[in-house]
C-alpha cells in the first residue's frame, strides 16, 4: 500500500506547486506546436482529460493578453467587447484613442476659439494631436471603443470620434473641469456638454429672446454715447452677451424654484443692467446724465455706483432681484452679497435654490484682488456657506491699460484662482451668444445640483477706454485697430441669419 502511494507521489511530483510556472510554459509550448517538448512531456500533455470533448485547449497566454487590455479599457469597454469587436479593440491602438479622449477632456480649452478679436495665441498643444498618439489620418476608418465618451455610442470611427472631439472642446466654449477630484461632478459635466457635443438646439422664441436682449444692450449704449458724449459711463460694448445672459440666467433660476437673486457688480456695463435687466427707467438715468437730481434722494452716488431692486417675471413666478450698491473698489461688493444671500436663506429655511448669488468680475480683478480668494475660500465653510455663488467674469482681455498675460498675472487665465476649490470654469466666446446661453443653463443647474461655485469666464473686448474719456491707442494700438474694425455681436448674428 505505502509502495503504490509512493509510486503515485513520484509519478506525479512534476506537477509540484514550485513546477508551476516551467510546467505552464511547457504547456503553452506544447499547444503552440507540440513537437517543441520532449517525448516524455508530450505523453504527459497528450494524457491529460478532455474538458468539454475539446482536443486542443486555447493558449492561456492570448486570454491573459485579451483580459489585460479590456482591464485598461474601463468597465464600459469591458462591457461592450465582443468577439465581434475583436479587430477593433485588440490592438494598442484603442489604448490610444481613450487617451486621446483624455487629452481633449484635460487641455482643448487651450485650443478653443474663445477671442473675438482673434488676438490670442495659444501655444501648440502636442496632447491633442494625433501624431502624439501614435495615431494618423490613414486610421480615421477604423471603428474604436469611446470608452465614457458621452456622445451616445459605444464605437466610433476615428475620424467621426477626432471632428466631435474639436467641435465639443475646440469651438466656442472651452471647458475646464478635470481638475475636480469629485467623480460624480466630473462625470455629470462631461455627459452634459458631450452629449451635446457643447452646442445644442434652442427654439425659435429663445433665439429671438437672446437677439433681443443684444438689441436692447447695443442700443442703449449706443443712444448714450451720441447723447452725452464723452460722459462717464463705463460701457458694455464688446461684452453685450452680459445681458441675455444673466436674462437667460434669472428666467431659468425663476423656472427652478428661485424667489430671489442678489447681484454684485463693478462699474462694466452696470448702466446697462440697471435698465435692460433690473427695469431701471431709462428717463431716470437719462435725467442723472443731465445733471437733474431728485433733492428727496439726498446727494447720493455717481450713476455707475448706484443700486436697484426690482421684480422680474419668469415662468415659475416673480423674482426679487436686488443689484448691490458698489463703490469704485470693484470686489469688495461680493463679501456684501454673500452675507446678503445668507441672510435672505437664514428667512427661508436654508433652502439654497431659493436665493441665488450672482457676482460679476472682470478679468483683472478677479485675478488681482484678495478679496476674492476670501470668499472662494470661504464658499464651502459652514458659517458662510450660500450654496454656490454663479461668478461672471467680463473678460476684457486688458485690465486699465495692460493686456500681455505675462505683465498682468502668473497664470494662462485670469480664472485659475477659482480652481483653489475645485470650481469648474466655463470659457465662452461673447461672439456666439448660443453657445453662451449654453454654459449659463449648465453653470446653475451645476451650482443647484452640487451646492457650490461656478465661474463662466465671457471672453470679450471693451469697444472704448476704460471710461469714454480715455484714449486706449496710447496703450494698445494694435488691439484697438482690431476693435475698430469689429462687428457688434448684434451685427454678427443677424448676418449669420441671412446667410
Amino acid at each position: 500500500m505505502q509502495e503504490s502511494v509512493m509510486k503515485a507521489w513520484w509519478d506525479s511530483s512534476h506537477m509540484a506547486g514550485a513546477n508551476a510556472a516551467y510546467v505552464e510554459e511547457l504547456y503553452e509550448a506544447y499547444l503552440e506546436d507540440s513537437q517543441s517538448v520532449s517525448d516524455t512531456w508530450r505523453q504527459i500533455f497528450d494524457n491529460l482529460p478532455k474538458v468539454d470533448g475539446v482536443e486542443l485547449e486555447t493558449n492561456h497566454t492570448a486570454i491573459k493578453e485579451q483580459f489585460r487590455k479590456l482591464a485598461s479599457l474601463g468597465p464600459t469597454a469591458r462591457m461592450t467587447s465582443a468577439p465581434a469587436q475583436a479587430n477593433t479593440v485588440s490592438d494598442d491602438r484603442q489604448v490610444k484613442v481613450l487617451q486621446l479622449i483624455n487629452a481633449y477632456r484635460f487641455r482643448g480649452h487651450q485650443h478653443a476659439n474663445l477671442d473675438p478679436l482673434g488676438l490670442w495665441k495659444q501655444a501648440r498643444v502636442r496632447d491633442l494631436e494625433l501624431s502624439h498618439h501614435n495615431l494618423s489620418e490613414s486610421d480615421f476608418d477604423a471603428v474604436f471603443n469611446v470608452g465614457s465618451y458621452a456622445i451616445g455610442k459605444d464605437a466610433m470611427s476615428l475620424g467621426e470620434l477626432y471632428k466631435s472631439l474639436n467641435r465639443t472642446y475646440c469651438g466656442s466654449i472651452g471647458a475646464e473641469y478635470m481638475h475636480i477630484t469629485d467623480t460624480d461632478q466630473k462625470r455629470w459635466l462631461q455627459n452634459k456638454i458631450e452629449s451635446v457635443q457643447a452646442k445644442p438646439t434652442f427654439s425659435k422664441d429663445e433665439k429671438l429672446s437672446i437677439l433681443k436682449g443684444l438689441t436692447a444692450a447695443d442700443g442703449m449704449e449706443k443712444y448714450l454715447g451720441a447723447k452725452f458724449p464723452g460722459a462717464k459711463r463705463f460701457s458694455l460694448e464688446g461684452g453685450d452677451a452680459l445681458i441675455p445672459m444673466l436674462k437667460g440666467l434669472i428666467t431659468k433660476a425663476g423656472t427652478s424654484g428661485t424667489k430671489e437673486v442678489v447681484v454684485g457688480m463693478a462699474h462694466r456695463g452696470r448702466l446697462n443692467v440697471l435698465v435692460n435687466v433690473l427695469g431701471k427707467n431709462p428717463s431716470v438715468l437719462f435725467d442723472e446724465f443731465s445733471g437733474k437730481h431728485d433733492d428727496s434722494l439726498g446727494a447720493g452716488d455717481v450713476k455707475y455706483h448706484a443700486g436697484f431692486s426690482s421684480d422680474f417675471a419668469t415662468p415659475g413666478g416673480n423674482v426679487h432681484l436686488a443689484l448691490a450698491f458698489n463703490p469704485s473698489h470693484l470686489e469688495i461688493v461680493n463679501p456684501v452679497v454673500m452675507g446678503s444671500v445668507r441672510a435672505r436663506l437664514g428667512r427661508r429655511e436654508n433652502d439654497t435654490n431659493s436665493v441665488l448669488p450672482i457676482t460679476i468680475h472682470g478679468d483683472s480683478a478677479i485675478a488681482g484682488q484678495g478679496v476674492v480668494q476670501e470668499t472662494f475660500n470661504m464658499s464651502q465653510t459652514r458659517g458662510f456657506a450660500v450654496g454656490g455663488t454663479v461668478r461672471i467674469v467680463v473678460n476684457n482681455q486688458v485690465g486699465f491699460t495692460t493686456s500681455k498675460t505675462e505683465d498682468t498675472r502668473s497664470t494662462q487665465y485670469c480664472t485659475d484662482i477659482a480652481k483653489m476649490v475645485q470650481a469648474p470654469i466655463l470659457h465662452v466666446n461673447s461672439d456666439d451668444p448660443e453657445a453662451v446661453a449654453f454654459v449659463t443653463q449648465l453653470a446653475l443647474e451645476y451650482r443647484n445640483k452640487f451646492k457650490r461655485d461656478v465661474v463662466i469666464d465671457l471672453v470679450c473686448y471693451r469697444r472704448h477706454g476704460h471710461n469714454e474719456a480715455d484714449e486706449p491707442n496710447a496703450t494698445q494700438p494694435l488691439m484697438y485697430q482690431k476693435i475698430k474694425k469689429a462687428p457688434s455681436t448684434t451685427s454678427i448674428i443677424c448676418r449669420s441669419a441671412y446667410r
